[in-house]
């Protein structure tokens, strides 16, 4: 995203606050993320720092992507450095495991004090947005001018920005996509065909919906960008982490081994034991969300879970 900026406000001074000095050494000489991106040249004006002070010193906006089981953390630590008045633009997506939170309510929980944020989301693998393949993303917010302040920000020739105030909606969406991709997965490690595919993605999209409403969330939102095309992109997209765990899975390996074989972070891992917490809480019945937790944490197999799935009872759609 900070490419992204970088490309459509040249002037614009980029800094990408990281926790290893190697990479930062590594994107300031060489101008190449080699770790994700290795790939794509960066913009000049594309930096890179270790220090929260020095990074968010005279700031226009914050990009907050830091993983969300981390994200607690990681702004308690840097609050101090972070004005009450700077704008977070939140790109995380997931629920906080221990307490069950999502990032609205995360971040001024962190951080002890309401903070301006909107919520980005949407199906946008990264290696498509460096390529400047047409994106569509939505910024939600309760503060409709800080929505259009963002939308403008980043509208460019490449990248659509709906906007929405139903940031609820958005960010339950943004979780729980990351859950049924690696059911996803799952029946694509299983070899089990385009059939039980798409029966498992309808199923999984009607129980995102049952969730979300029931959190306050509009119909349209999931049936939207941030909904059903971010859910369309992770759960049939090659590129997705958590379709690949998901595959893994699928084809018999380990969770430990997956988890320790991979550099980036699946959401939707931790994201699934929040899940079954959440359809306690909201009374609401879950079984494909429910039984990717059962999966991970080992109570089914694969194969058995999907077993699960398939003797639930036939029912009249309304």
């Amino acid at each position: 995203m900070g490419v992204a900026l970088s490309r459509q406000h040249p002037d614009l001074e980029v800094v990408l606050l990281l926790r290893d000095p190697y990479l930062c050494k590594d994107i300031n000489e060489t101008h190449r993320n080699s770790r994700y991106l290795p790939d794509y040249d960066l913009p000049l004006k594309v930096t890179a720092t270790t220090s929260a002070e020095a990074a968010l010193k005279g700031a226009q906006y914050a990009i907050h992507a830091v993983p969300v089981q981390h994200s607690r953390a990681f702004l308690t630590e840097i609050k101090e450095f972070i004005p009450p008045k700077l704008p977070i633009i939140s790109v995380s997506k997931g629920i906080e495991v221990t307490t069950g939170k999502v990032m609205s309510d995360l971040i001024p929980s962190a951080l002890g004090r309401k903070q301006p944020t909107v919520f980005l989301s949407g199906p946008s693998f990264a290696a498509e947005v460096m390529d400047e393949r047409p994106t569509g993303l939505v910024a939600a917010s309760r503060d409709k001018k800080l929505c259009r302040d963002v939308q403008a920000l980043f509208a460019s020739p490449f990248m659509r920005i709906n906007i929405s105030t139903d940031v609820m909606g958005v960010e339950i969406c943004g979780a729980l996509k990351n859950v049924l991709a690696i059911a996803a997965g799952i029946v694509e490690g299983l070899e089990l065909g385009n059939n039980a595919m798409a029966a498992l993605i309808s199923q999984g999209c009607s129980e995102i919906r049952w969730l979300a409403e029931k959190m306050g969330a509009k119909p349209a939102t999931v049936s939207g960008l941030s909904g059903l095309g971010d859910i369309m992109l992770t759960c049939y997209g090659s590129l997705s982490r958590n379709r690949s765990v998901g595959v893994r899975l699928g084809k018999g390996e380990a969770l430990a081994d997956i988890m320790s074989s991979s550099k980036q972070v699946a959401e939707g891992v931790p994201t699934a034991g929040a899940v079954v917490s959440l359809a306690r809480k909201y009374r609401v019945q879950l079984p494909v969300l429910t039984a990717v937790a059962q999966v991970l944490n080992g109570q089914l197999s694969a194969a058995e879970a999907v077993a699960e799935i398939m003797r639930l009872p036939q029912i009249e759609e309304r």
